[in-house]
């Protein structure tokens, strides 16, 4: 039985890998493999790899269209993001081209299109850590996904030419799909807050986007990311990428089985794994270089970089239609170069520390489209991170009359705020060089608002090691988190659910004070 075997080989890996240090995937991708050599003996046979692979697929659909509920298209019309996501397209196929037609001895057209997917990065394997560590909405977290996003769209149209399959002439209609905006608003207000609007972001993303867009002779993947940016507006597209979380997860599991039961590698393959691993650096400075070119900070470059810097799913679903007879080959380095890329990005913020002096020398002397503030002015107070906490903390003390600041990684939130009257400064309070360089001579206070937890804490520790004595305030959503957060100097960190239920309760204290006293 293909369910009960690929859940225990995935949870052992998965526990395994995790127990010394790795992420889980890393062990995913091991049990996949597992699976692949002793199929035969626990009866799971191509069949069942096929219920996987469709479990596999179902969870990219899922990834994609949470991204699409998150995407902005400020962010994503950007010179950084389509200068260098198709620079580096370019670039990369060219670098890969002599390397692959000199080990595998192929004709140059197999050579191009092995090339070509390998030009590609991980969608899954970023947008996951990315998501793990809370940078989604970070300005490096913004740019690679952005480049990923044209990346995914080069893809779709290479596997278009190559198949030689052309999309069918309803196709157009699609230009029309902004005008469902206002019904699919409608109706996501309509389904609640419980099943229904589950139900509702998995009727988008595998059905209307996925199937909706095979039928049309499209990537299924590009429908999804297409229906999930038609919500990406709504004031509960984040509620609805919550409510798909753990059904995302448990689908993605089975997309990084998938691609090591896809079979046991020979030599050649595993030649072909290693040769294209060593070549892997390339590809990631390559994005630095390019990213510097655009007029990045080092910092920004270096995160977004790493980021980027592993061989893509896309790659395997284009072989897959062109190059079937490479997939095992493919498969091992896509899998090879996650095992490199998931413990890096885990270790990217210590690392780009340690070489934050030799990478900062490469910067460009002009200002940056990421330059960050040197000084706050006459704040008194200093709100960090402008969600709903921040927005609600900055106007109430605005209200009171003290001279307020917020800052926030998200241009699109900055836009906003100032539009509504804020005062607000694009800012990454992770970044060591932001806090080496920030003067903040009036204010008195501090509070924290970031929606990442380990930000709270590094945000503390940079405001007392730079010697700020006045108070810095926090929430947290768990006691270990706020325990954390006070030992790192914070004053007080509140629970937000503990406060949220005292509020309530002050305002029925109130409200049955007043009626005691009509009465």
């Amino acid at each position: 039985m293909i369910e009960a075997s690929w859940i225990a080989f995935a949870f052992v890996m998965g526990l395994a890998a995790r127990g010394i240090g790795l992420p889980p995937l890393v062990g995913y991708l091991g049990a996949g493999f597992a699976l692949a050599g002793f199929g035969e003996q626990i009866g799971v046979g191509p069949r069942d790899s096929l219920a996987l692979q469709h479990i596999a697929h179902l969870g990219v659909l899922l990834l994609l269209f949470t991204l699409g509920l998150k995407l902005k298209l400020g962010n994503l019309v950007r010179r950084e993001v389509i200068g260098g996501g198709l620079l580096h397209f370019a670039i990369s196929s060219l670098v890969f081209l002599p390397a692959i037609m000199l080990v595998l001895d192929l004709p140059w057209q197999q050579s191009l299109l092995l090339a070509i997917a390998l030009s590609f990065s991980s969608t899954v394997l970023a947008a996951k850590v990315l998501e793990g560590k809370r940078e989604l909405r970070a300005f490096h977290g913004r740019l690679a996904i952005g480049v990923l996003i044209i990346q995914d769209l080069i893809a779709l149209l290479v596997m278009s030419l190559a198949s030689g399959e052309l999309p069918s002439p309803w196709a157009l209609l699609l230009f029309a799909l902004p005008l469902l905006r206002p019904l699919l608003f409608r109706l996501l207000d309509a389904s609640g807050h419980e099943e229904l609007m589950v139900l509702l972001g998995l009727l988008l993303a595998l059905v209307l986007g996925g199937y909706g867009f095979e039928r049309l002779g499209l990537s299924s993947e590009l429908g999804a990311l297409a229906f999930g940016a038609l919500l990406a507006g709504h004031k509960r597209a984040v509620e609805l990428a919550s409510s798909l979380w753990g059904i995302k997860e448990v689908f993605l599991v089975g997309f990084f089985l998938q691609i090591g039961i896809g079979g046991l590698p020979d030599a050649q393959a595993l030649t072909f794994a290693l040769v294209m691993a060593l070549l892997l650096p390339l590809k990631g400075l390559l994005f630095f270089g390019l990213f510097l070119l655009f007029r990045l900070r080092a910092r920004s470059a270096f995160l977004g970089s790493v980021s980027l810097t592993n061989y893509s799913e896309f790659g395997l679903i284009m072989a897959s239609v062109v190059l079937p007879q490479w997939m095992i080959p493919l498969a091992i380095t896509v899998a090879l170069s996650f095992v490199i890329s998931a413990p890096l990005n885990r270790l990217v913020h210590p690392l780009y520390e340690r070489l934050a002096k030799r990478l900062t020398a490469l910067e460009r002397d002009i200002r940056h489209p990421d330059e960050q503030p040197v000084s706050l002015g006459d704040a008194q107070v200093l709100v960090m991170g402008m969600g709903r906490t921040g927005r609600a903390a900055y106007d109430y003390l605005r209200e009171k009359g003290f001279k307020v600041a917020g800052l926030d990684s998200d241009p699109v939130v900055i836009e906003q705020s100032k539009q509504a009257g804020r005062k607000v400064l694009f800012a990454d309070g992770e970044d060591p060089m932001f806090w080496q360089h920030l003067q903040m001579p009036e204010t008195d206070a501090v509070i924290l608002a970031l929606n990442d937890e380990e930000a709270k804490v590094i945000a503390t520790h940079k405001l007392r090691g730079r010697g700020f004595n006045g108070l810095v305030v926090s929430h947290a959503m768990y006691e270990d988190i706020a325990t954390r957060i006070q030992q790192a100097g914070a004053d007080r960190t509140y629970l937000t659910m503990s406060e949220a239920g005292a509020g309530l309760a002050e305002h029925v204290f109130r409200n049955l004070e007043a009626r005691a006293e009509v009465h």
